[in-house]
């Protein structure tokens, strides 16, 4: 397929791109700023520009990874989240119905599952998130604009028999986290793939997997497999580390041994379950990766990246 991939100069357009084009399909990328493998320079928020990048390119598919992100709200305000993270799919979907195509792939976020309750830790379990959660209440900005494009993919597939996956994907950023305090660095990705991340290159596989086998309208929570099982919300919550212990007695060791720390507690998981059984998607690298690069003094299996900073930053900052 040829495929319209928007956000390539972004941290998951540069593993995308060559990703999708190793599976086989054209790509043609679309960004604010210049890339590898961006031919496009433009925002979605343009109507024009879609329409021109399907005239001029023959595009038979998208994959939509363009957004502003969390980390923008301190950067832009919110209309420029409604420009880009809503109109901006508005556009595309209108585009891809107008052409006739019959798969469409949209980027989302697990942020969106997460509401203000969850944000501050309440309740004595931690929160066990599937695509079954709701009601949704997005505590930002962000969340709100990505739950309304969700909406309108859901639509468009309705309306227009449009095939289309709506990925919501755990964290895979490079940078620190700009919220959580106390564990840090590669310390807190490392910890987090037990229950809330996963790679760039495993988001980069379910979205190519997502585009070959898109049915219907279906959504996805896409991270890391996690050990936990849902009798173990409880104890997560209380005594994390005994937990983590449990599932992998030499996890506390090996982690004293890099000066790191285990978590005490745990709030949320996201179970990616549904990808698996629907697209046949399960990421590679997960937290027992992570204990096997520390036993061998390997590199360890995620990007860590304090100063990335995002094609959206680089082009606010001229």
């Amino acid at each position: 397929m040829r495929v319209l991939l928007t956000g390539s100069s972004g941290w998951l357009g540069r593993f995308l791109a060559p990703r999708l084009m190793q599976a086989g399909h054209g790509v043609v990328g679309l960004d604010v700023v210049p890339g590898a493998a961006t031919d496009i320079v433009g925002s979605v928020a343009e109507r024009s520009v879609v329409d021109r990048a399907f005239a001029d390119h023959r595009i038979e598919a998208v994959v939509h990874a363009a957004a502003l992100h969390k980390p923008d709200i301190g950067r832009f305000p919110p209309q420029a989240f409604v420009d880009v993270n809503v109109t901006g799919t508005l556009n595309l979907l209108q585009a891809a119905a107008t052409a006739g195509h019959d798969r469409f792939v949209f980027t989302s976020t697990t942020s969106l599952m997460i509401s203000q309750v969850i944000r501050d830790g309440e309740g004595s379990a931690a929160v066990w998130l599937d695509e079954t959660t709701g009601p949704l209440e997005p505590r930002n900005i962000y969340g709100v604009t990505k739950l309304a494009a969700e909406g309108l993919c859901r639509l468009f597939s309705r309306e227009h028999g449009l095939n289309c996956a709506v990925l919501r994907t755990s964290r895979f950023f490079p940078e620190e986290d700009d919220t959580i305090r106390g564990i840090r660095g590669e310390n807190l990705k490392a910890t987090e793939l037990l229950y809330r991340r996963l790679t760039v290159e495993d988001a980069a596989r379910a979205h190519v997997m997502a585009l070959e086998n898109a049915s219907g309208f279906e959504t996805f929570v896409i991270s890391a497999p996690t050990p936990f099982a849902h009798g173990d919300v409880v104890a997560l919550k209380s005594d994390a580390t005994a937990v983590i212990a449990r599932y992998f007695p030499d996890a506390p060791a090996l982690f004293a041994r890099r000066g790191w720390q285990l978590p005490g507690s745990i709030g949320r998981i996201y179970d990616p379950g549904k990808a698996e059984r629907l697209l046949g998607f399960r990421a590679i690298t997960d937290f027992a990766a992570v204990l096997r690069a520390l036993r061998e003094a390997a590199p360890l299996p995620f990007a860590h990246d304090p100063d990335y900073v995002s094609p959206s930053t680089r082009l606010a900052n001229g």
